[in-house]
């Protein structure tokens, strides 16, 4: 069987949370897994988003906030969003956000992000292109977590998911301490899964990686362009050695991760995961 005959036959507007399963968890786990770290980094520059996020605490134990997104996010999609555990982890992550006052606006561009940011990725580095179906497929699979969050007037397309998104970060994207304070400790956390003589080259690997707009929403240094072109090569060539790869025959999940720290992988309790704020914790003008 090749890679790319796993989702043929389903149908995007009804198996969609099997072909969304199939492309993270056997086709790109490794790609999805980087998109969505980048695309939740892209959230940090909207002051709104980065700002509450800062003043949260949230990140004061960074790897601990990635484990609980990362595993409360896989949760539906792993077993599903009818199953007890799906929607334990679906009421959790409500309850989180229902504690702050989050705008409408920002949970839609945060949905956004994780319908456009993997495509664009695995466009510019997969070892394939997403089909049609497989990009409708994560449309409908976002759509439906965002009707169980509650989020009002989601967009219907890829087209319109990525054009709300284009025009949020052009409206929003700007220099906040806060977001800066988060993507800082997101970018160490995200060295820290590496050998320690390499942290450095990793932070500016991932810098690297950044459009503009982001890094200046940051105030980041722009790498060179020799070392955007050494990041951006270095990327296809794995995604070269990843296309004559066999097929993937087991799920790679998070939960099973080297990257998932905060837990015996056995000993995940979905109910437990994540904050438990009394009430709103950030404090407001008038």
């Amino acid at each position: 069987m090749f890679r790319w005959d796993r989702n043929r036959g389903l149908d995007p507007r009804t198996d969609f949370e099997e072909i969304y399963r199939n492309l993270s968890m056997y086709d790109f786990p490794w790609d999805f897994t980087q998109a969505l770290s980048f695309a939740l980094f892209r959230t940090y520059a909207v002051p709104s988003v980065g700002g509450l996020l800062s003043e949260s605490r949230g990140f004061d134990d960074t790897q601990k906030r990635y484990d609980d997104t990362a595993l409360l996010l896989e949760c539906p999609l792993a077993r599903g969003f009818d199953s007890a555990e799906g929607k334990t982890a679906l009421r959790r992550i409500n309850q989180m956000h229902r504690s702050y006052d989050i705008s409408n606006d920002d949970m839609l561009y945060v949905l956004a992000t994780f319908v456009v940011v993997p495509k664009r990725w695995i466009d510019d580095y997969g070892w394939r292109r997403l089909t049609y179906d497989e990009v409708t497929a994560s449309v409908h699979y976002y759509r439906k977590l965002g009707r169980h969050m509650n989020i009002k007037d989601i967009p219907e397309t890829y087209d319109e998911f990525a054009d709300l998104l284009d025009s949020y970060e052009a409206e929003h994207f700007a220099y906040d301490p806060g977001g800066r304070r988060v993507a800082d400790l997101t970018l160490n956390l995200l060295a820290t899964f590496y050998p320690r003589p390499v942290r450095p080259a990793v932070r500016l690997f991932s810098r690297a990686l950044m459009d503009k707009p982001l890094l200046e929403a940051f105030e980041y240094d722009e790498p060179s362009a020799a070392v955007r072109a050494a990041s951006r090569g270095a990327m296809r060539a794995r995604a070269a050695v990843v296309r004559v790869l066999p097929p993937r025959l087991r799920a790679k999940d998070f939960q099973h991760s080297r990257r998932m720290k905060s837990y015996p992988p056995e000993a995940v309790v979905v109910a437990e995961l994540g904050t438990f704020p009394a009430g709103c914790p950030v404090p407001h003008s008038a």
